[in-house]
């Protein structure tokens, strides 16, 4: 793992540059003799970062583009990842596989007063990048930011009654019932100051974390150590550059040519050609999908037949084969096989064009004309000409639209009485963690999505109120009786599907092992390179 090989990266390092001193040697010309990089004067005898601290800049490409970084608000793929190297929650994942650790609380357990209040004591001498103290005041306005009406973060935290300071340095957290995942989801919440306006958390935020942000552009994010750092997983490198680039040839001959160390969401097809440049290529089965979202507040939409006969249509088997190269798994559920909680749902969509036109004309939908509106992230429109093809052959009429994923949603989804009908969309809420409530109530919660965009809640609310009643029983359950409400969930969702995946993602990233240390690819989008050092 990562974090042991870092951990132990420390303890080489101190006994290498024992043992050298112990010969007479110990230069400073040693790279290997202060990698952590550490603020903490009493470890490195007062070098903060100059002549041990790790040299060179980590160079990564990144295949999504934001203008929101707001650590409170953003689902940016770009702005979550560079984010976990900026700031912190009171826990954090080790995103290669969602264990936890404390990263701004002092302590890896939190302190349970009762079953449903905790206690957080801040990580000792924590301050801000810009040098200044974090206090409770900081944590209790960053969870009101978070859980504020309206904010796409509230309903991964609505078990949460109060969040209050008992001193300068603990908070306590009051849920509104036992919660079995306290620490995992209050993970979602990064602290950010008090003072900090909207507008600065937007366009370039402060933090805690291990790096601070120097520079953000539309192309480009530069951040460089964060000298204010006393966590366990100080910066490894002189700078970290996020280069923006979108297009898949772009960021493989950046790769290859060496321009950039990391790269993100690997095509299947040039997976050889990176290996060959020297580069290591790693997959990760994980939940990241392709999604055909319903206006249900439109007919004949709002009947779970049509939507179900959509998916019947797509032979979504060849669509891996040949759009995805056999790097995805065909959705079996609304979690992926990999998933621990995972079970085969109740409805299974293998392809079968007679049944979506019989589910179409019992539902009275035979002449049916759409418009499939698709974002324009290079592998989701590869899918668009085969599901137009598939569409067509069960008798419905097809016009593709293709936008940027900004404006397809603030064009056509977030409008006043939006009239579209069917999306294709990339997704992947698994950034937030991987619990089975978080990823459900993502797109099936009492959120934008629901009033908003699929409008379910609204056009079937008894289906809406049974699934918002199973995910919250699940959650105050554990073992084996909570599991059966998450199959009960995954059935339910299979059933209605007015949101659902056409696959689950293989995620490839391919990395320069010979230039970095400590690289753990991970299933889910961005790039994670918390405790990653330069050689």
């Amino acid at each position: 793992m990562k974090r042991a090989r870092g951990k132990s990266l420390v303890a080489l390092t101190a006994a290498l540059a024992l043992g050298l001193s112990a010969c007479g040697g110990g230069g400073g010309d040693d790279p290997t003799e202060d990698t952590n990089g550490s603020n903490d004067t009493s470890d490195n005898g007062g070098d903060t970062g100059g002549d041990g601290a790790p040299s060179g800049d980590i160079t990564v490409g990144v295949a999504y583009e934001t203008t929101n970084y707001h650590p409170s608000n953003t689902s940016s793929a770009l702005a979550m990842g560079t984010n976990w190297h900026v700031v912190e929650g009171l826990y954090e994942f080790h995103m290669e596989d969602y264990t936890t650790y404390a990263a701004l609380a002092a302590d890896e357990g939190l302190v349970e007063v009762s079953d449903t209040e905790y206690e957080v004591t801040l990580r000792d001498g924590a301050k801000f990048s810009d040098g200044t103290d974090i206090t409770s005041e900081d944590v209790v306005t960053s969870f009101e930011r978070s859980t504020a009406e309206g904010n796409i973060y509230a309903t991964m935290l609505d078990f949460i009654e109060s969040v209050e300071a008992k001193d300068d340095q603990t908070v306590t957290i009051t849920t509104k019932y036992p919660f079995s995942l306290v620490k995992e989801r209050i993970a979602v919440v990064k602290i950010v100051p008090a003072d900090a306006t909207d507008e600065d958390l937007t366009s370039m935020p402060i933090g805690s974390g291990p790096w601070k942000y120097e520079t953000i552009s539309d192309t480009e994010v530069i951040a460089v150590p964060n000298e204010h750092y006393n966590g366990a997983y100080p910066a490894g490198g002189e700078r970290m550059v996020w280069s923006v680039l979108k297009d898949d040839t772009a960021r493989t001959t950046a790769a290859q040519d060496g321009t950039i160390q990391v790269m993100e969401n690997v095509p299947a097809e040039n997976v050889e050609l990176l290996e060959s440049a020297g580069l290591t290529v790693e997959e990760k089965p994980g939940f990241n999908l392709p999604f055909m979202l319903f206006n249900t507040s439109k007919a004949p939409f709002d009947d779970p037949l049509v939507r179900q006969a959509f998916f019947y249509a797509i032979d979504t088997e060849k669509l891996v084969a040949n759009a995805m190269s056999g790097k995805a798994v065909p959705a079996t559920s609304f979690l992926p096989e990999s998933h621990p909680n995972y079970n085969e749902a109740e409805v299974q969509f293998d392809y079968d064009p007679e049944k979506a036109r019989e589910l179409l004309a019992e539902a009275g939908a035979e002449d049916l004309s759409i418009t499939l509106l698709t974002t324009d992230h290079p592998w989701i429109e590869n899918l668009s000409p085969q599901i137009r093809t598939d569409l067509e052959a069960v008798g419905i009429t097809v016009s593709v639209q293709a936008e940027a994923s900004a404006s397809l949603y603030s064009n056509n989804l977030d409008v006043d009485d939006p009239t579209f009908d069917v999306a294709l969309a990339p997704g992947d809420p698994s950034v937030f963690g991987q619990d089975p409530a978080l990823l459900i109530n993502w797109w099936f919660g009492d959120n934008i999505w629901t009033t908003q965009r699929s409008f379910w809640q609204e056009s079937d609310m008894e289906s809406f109120e049974e699934l918002q009643t199973l995910v919250l029983d699940a959650v105050q359950l554990s073992g084996d009786e909570q599991q059966e409400k998450w199959n009960e969930a995954q059935d339910l969702i299979s059933r209605e599907v007015p949101i659902y995946p056409l696959f689950h993602r293989t995620m490839i990233t391919a990395y320069n092992a010979d230039e970095l240390e400590g690289v753990e690819p991970i299933a889910t989008t961005g790039i994670e390179l918390v405790g990653v050092t330069t050689k």
